[in-house]
């Protein structure tokens, strides 16, 4: 299968994804959008190696793959891997917390998230979806 069409999936899939992020928000499980919006990120980045012909690993964080291709992506994407650096690493750290909660001090997921911290996990999937977008030719 040709990898570019997967990019175009992904992208697809991102935005559905991306859209029912407001209805998470909408509906105040802020902890569930912060997971759905690591996963979005996820297919965003996987999209974006797909694109430039790199098969990414079967794991959720690949960041650090996408730095060691970043030169053979627009120059865009240096400078906004640079500015979301810690955003992504937040996001990756706090995926099974907002799935699972605090389990050692038993605290629910929903009490660990705030509106603020839901709508930072937005800001992030926009900003990559953009540049996906542009990436294959949808934006």
């Amino acid at each position: 299968m040709n990898l570019r069409l997967i990019a175009r999936d992904y992208l697809v899939r991102a935005r559905a994804r991306r859209e029912a992020l407001g209805t998470l928000l909408a509906a105040r499980v802020h902890a569930d959008v912060v997971r759905e919006a690591h996963e979005v990120v996820e297919l965003i980045l996987k999209g974006a190696l797909r694109f430039i012909g790199v098969e990414p690993p079967k794991r959720h964080d690949v960041e650090a793959i996408v730095w060691q291709f970043v030169d053979r992506l627009p120059g865009e994407w240096r400078q906004t891997m640079v500015e979301l650096r810690l955003a992504l690493a937040t996001l990756s750290a706090d995926r099974s917390r907002a799935f699972y909660g605090d389990e050692e001090r038993m605290i629910p997921a929903s009490d660990l998230f705030t509106e603020a911290d839901a709508r930072k996990a937005i800001d992030v999937v926009d900003r990559l979806l953009g540049m996906l977008e542009r990436l294959v030719g949808e934006g």
